[in-house]
């Protein structure tokens, strides 16, 4: 059998850092063990877990809702530059026929698997928002979830849809929550006006958590706590968070980190201009424009961001004065528990699959590695000696 060793000065298990250490991966990408050298680390790298996306929409000109291996594959290269080892396919708000052509293909190209990060299926945000906080969802393609339409869009994904976002205060949204929850499907409330109430009558009924907090919801407010104070207040209720500075000031994400813990989930909400120029670009059928790395609507309104998970968990390390490789867990192993993936990826234990980051002393990074094979290399990957 055929393993790869790799040597560096740390390795950031999940008991904690382990100084001098050889890993070793298994032919079929398993970590088979972990252990301290007895030679010096011929380098000066660090190995983290790789990071993992559960909400992004695009990067380098190219999005989810272009229906196409060609995108996938490109936002999949793009997230391993970043550090990414795998990722949710995020749709957002179009025509039935566009939703649907996304989702075949999000599942053909699960099947077919893509070069860059790992892709883990798809996650449906839209069209199942009301208009108040609908953000840069068209407002005419809203409606109410109903289980015939959710069936046919879960048999046409086969498996690979795994996380659905919605506005509980649609009549029948509680019961659509229940019956999602009992199709093993992650339910997440956004883009929406609901209160206080109806959040936590949600979170009982057997929603996971909260998209893009602060972000497409009512704010927290001493006499109405709404949805923010829903998702303060719930122990097990996973609160994603874009931790850009743009969406969310670092006060706002040192707040939430107090009050969420191990359930305040990084995600990019990235969109098509990530990685490129300032400009105009599209979100689904909407016009955006990026400038100084910032995409609004015509009107003014934030649309998804340009953020990567690397950037994000700085921003947080800052926003929040905790260690930089405390919020990387927000990015990593938090994420894979919430996604129900937590024993196969997420963290470094001999078991799981070896999706890792290998980081120089400045924090660049020099590899990504998805099921132990290099995915991307750093320019300065070749200077450095692994073994």
């Amino acid at each position: 059998m055929e393993y790869k060793k790799i040597h560096t000065q740390r390795i950031l298990t999940e008991i904690g850092w382990l100084e001098n250490g050889l890993l070793t991966i298994d032919k079929q990408g398993i970590i088979i063990a972990i252990e301290q050298a007895k030679s010096p680390s011929p380098n000066n790298l660090t190995i983290m877990p790789a990071l993992i996306d559960s909400h992004i929409h695009g990067a380098k000109g190219m999005d989810v809702m272009d229906a196409s291996h060609q995108a996938l594959n490109t936002i999949s290269l793009y997230l391993a530059e970043h550090g990414v080892g795998a990722f949710l396919a995020t749709t957002v708000t179009e025509s039935t026929e566009k939703i649907e052509a996304a989702l075949v293909q999000i599942k053909q190209s699960y099947q077919q698997g893509v070069d860059g990060a790992q892709l883990l299926g798809a996650y449906l945000e839209g069209p199942f928002f009301t208009a108040k906080h609908k953000g840069a969802h068209p407002q005419n393609l809203l409606q109410a979830p109903t289980r015939m339409l959710l069936k046919r869009w879960l048999k046409l994904a086969d498996g690979t849809l795994k996380c659905i976002a919605l506005a509980p205060e649609y009549l029948n949204s509680l019961s659509i929550i229940r019956w999602l929850r009992l199709q093993n499907i992650r339910v997440m409330l956004g883009h929406t006006n609901a209160n206080y109430q109806t959040i936590k009558s949600a979170l009982t009924a057997g929603a996971s958590g909260v998209v893009h907090c602060y972000n497409g919801m009512q704010g927290l407010h001493h006499r109405e706590p709404g949805a923010v104070g829903a998702a303060f207040t719930s122990p097990n209720c996973q609160t994603e968070i874009i931790a850009d500075g743009y969406h969310v000031h670092h006060a706002a994400i040192n707040i939430a980190h107090r009050c969420c813990n191990d359930q305040l989930l990084l995600i990019s909400d990235a969109m098509r201009a990530a990685g490129m120029q300032n400009g105009d670009y599209k979100l689904g059928e909407m016009n955006v424009h990026m400038q100084n790395n910032v995409v609004r609507t015509d009107d003014g309104g934030l649309a998804g961001s340009t953020l990567s998970l690397d950037v994000a968990v700085n921003h947080l390390a800052n926003a929040a004065n905790i260690a930089f490789e405390q919020a990387w867990l927000h990015a990593s192993i938090y994420v894979a528990n919430a996604l129900g993936i937590g024993n196969v990826l997420g963290s470094i234990r001999v078991g799981k699959q070896a999706n890792l980051v290998l980081l120089t002393p400045q924090k660049q990074i020099i590899a990504t590695l998805v099921n132990g094979n290099t995915v991307y290399k750093g320019q300065d990957h070749d200077n450095y000696q692994l073994r």
